[in-house]
């Protein structure tokens, strides 16, 4: 199977407003360096924010949404704060320290964190240890993929809009968000990942 790999940032969280999201920003991937959203709203419609239709188009065969957004995606980064804009979206987030288990995936090497044979073997003991999160499965279109965190830390404040809706405040990530393998922890978190996708 010819196999792609993505680095970067992961950010999950809920808000008070009811919507949830899923912030991927890319440093090193197939297609450059980009960001994209994946918004469920309290109706729980599914929308991906993409900068490009090569990139929606991509993103869209491996989750499920049920619209489509294209448009300038941007995810800033600081030591302890991070921004996110897109389509419709302005958000603005504070970090604060490690998630829980950080300690534990600073222990294994970074070449071992993301192989994905060392991800299968520790994908039940993962999905029991945090609930909601696996770290290889499958995903649309006969692909496997394969999540290998390196470092976690929690997001303590999240403010913005988004479709001109005030987000109210970060909120635990519950109910889960529906788009696929795309899993994430109910605690509001920001990860180091390198997301590994077997094509067919």
């Amino acid at each position: 199977m010819p196999r792609v790999a993505f680095t970067g940032y992961i950010a999950g969280f809920g808000t008070r407003a009811g919507v949830r999201m899923v912030v991927g920003s890319w440093q090193d991937s197939p297609f450059g360096a980009f960001a994209d959203v994946m918004v469920e709203d309290t109706d729980g419609l599914r929308t991906l924010l993409a900068p490009n239709a090569q990139i929606a188009e991509f993103v869209s065969q491996t989750y499920t949404f049920d619209q489509v957004r294209t448009g300038t995606v941007t995810v800033g980064h600081s030591a302890d704060a991070f921004t996110v804009a897109g389509p419709g979206l302005e958000l603005a987030g504070e970090l604060g320290g490690p998630a829980p288990f950080d300690w534990l995936l600073r222990m294994v090497p970074a070449p071992l964190s993301r192989a994905p044979l060392w991800l299968r073997a520790i994908n039940p003991v993962a999905s029991r240890l945090v609930a909601g999160v696996r770290t290889a499965g499958t995903a649309g279109n006969g692909r496997r993929e394969y999540y290998g965190v390196r470092r976690t830390r929690r997001i303590v404040a999240v403010r913005g809009t988004f479709g001109g809706v005030d987000l109210g405040g970060v909120a635990d990530l519950d109910p889960p968000v529906r788009f696929g393998f795309s899993s994430a922890p109910s605690t509001p978190q920001q990860v180091v990942v390198t997301t590994t996708i077997d094509l067919p």
